[in-house]
């Protein structure tokens, strides 16, 4: 009897991994299809080595009637940031009535800077500078060369590239694509205030104090993450950002008002004490960024007041930006540093 049972046992549990193994092999065929078809049509990402993207947002009126073209850029890489100082490599050109004989698109040393960045963070980075129009333009072009690729941004008045403060909201990731509300129309740009003169002086390794007061209406208001998770699990929502459904159709940022400091250009690196929060949109979880999954907006400070100090890494002139940002619209200041030996 002891042997039938032993037999049965036996062939019992090789009946079973039988069955598990054709399940293996089965899952592993499907995993193979879809990563197939998947390289067939994904974007290949990278960490470095690749060049960036110039990029026309649109142009804007102001309540004075003064028009400017808006830039930003795609920088391709996940980590590496490059410098591309302002020249050849970078420049920025008119084309119009204003600037009869000189050929679409040429260098010329006297306009090609017009507050573009030279340093590039990385991936998207959206309205990043803006240029007043100038009387006679009829396009405005930024090119920019890249490890060894140039590309250019092409930058005209037509009337489906004006943009305004909801195209901002939603291109920035507040709001979905095509969602408006009395409240969010209502919003406006945050007040900033960058203390001290605008050109400092500091040796290479000393600390530099910073000191941004910034202050803002409130809309739009912040998302409650831990409220919503916790109204996930009631509904049987996972809240595995890996399984979790995407709340928009774009992009989506944390709301609320922030404020981070950054090199806009320099030859060198920056060192901020605190750490301060990405201006790119960098969505991977826990990334420090406020386009990432579980990234929540800390509570404002004492007085509205952000304070910061800053060392750098070697010597040069470097352009350091404020921007205090509610969400949907930003508002930003620069500060140039002279850093000594």
């Amino acid at each position: 009897m002891g042997g039938m049972m032993t037999a049965i046992l036996k062939n019992l549990t090789s009946f079973r991994m039988t069955r598990w193994s054709g399940r293996v092999a089965v899952l592993l065929a499907v995993v193979a299809l879809l990563a197939t078809q998947q390289g067939l049509t994904a974007q290949l990402t990278y960490r470095s080595g690749q060049p960036v993207f110039p990029a026309y947002e649109g142009w804007e009126e102001d309540e004075d009637g003064a028009r400017y073209f808006l830039f930003g850029y795609m920088n391709a890489n996940w980590e590496e940031e490059l410098d591309v100082p302002v020249g050849p490599d970078n420049y920025v050109a008119v084309s119009g009535s204003a600037t009869d004989g000189q050929e679409a698109g040429e260098f010329m040393p006297a306009t090609a800077d017009q507050g573009q960045p030279t340093r590039f963070q990385p991936r998207r980075n959206r309205f990043v500078f803006r240029v007043p129009v100038p009387d006679g333009a009829e396009e405005m072009i930024w090119t920019l060369t890249a490890k060894g690729e140039t590309n250019t941004a092409y930058a005209t008045l037509a009337i489906d590239y004006k943009v305004d403060s909801m195209v901002k909201a939603s291109e920035q990731g507040a709001i979905g694509a095509g969602s408006s509300n009395p409240t969010i129309r209502a919003n406006v740009i945050p007040v900033l205030t960058v203390e001290g003169p605008s050109e400092r002086t500091v040796r290479v390794g000393e600390p530099l104090a910073l000191v941004a007061i910034a202050t803002d209406d409130g809309v739009p208001e912040p998302r409650q993450g831990r409220r919503l998770r916790r109204s996930r699990s009631r509904e049987g929502q996972s809240d595995n950002p890996l399984w979790r459904r995407p709340g928009q159709g774009t992009v989506g940022s944390a709301r609320g008002l922030r404020l981070s400091w950054y090199v806009y250009r320099g030859p060198g690196e920056a060192t901020f004490d605190p750490l301060q929060a990405k201006v790119w949109e960098d969505s991977r979880a826990h990334a420090n960024s406020p386009w990432a999954n579980y990234w929540e907006t800390p509570p404002l400070p004492e007085d509205d007041t952000w304070r910061v100090e800053v060392m750098f890494s070697q010597p040069g002139t470097y352009v350091l930006r404020c921007l205090a940002a509610d969400g949907a619209l930003g508002a930003d200041s620069d500060v140039t540093v002279t850093v000594t030996e």
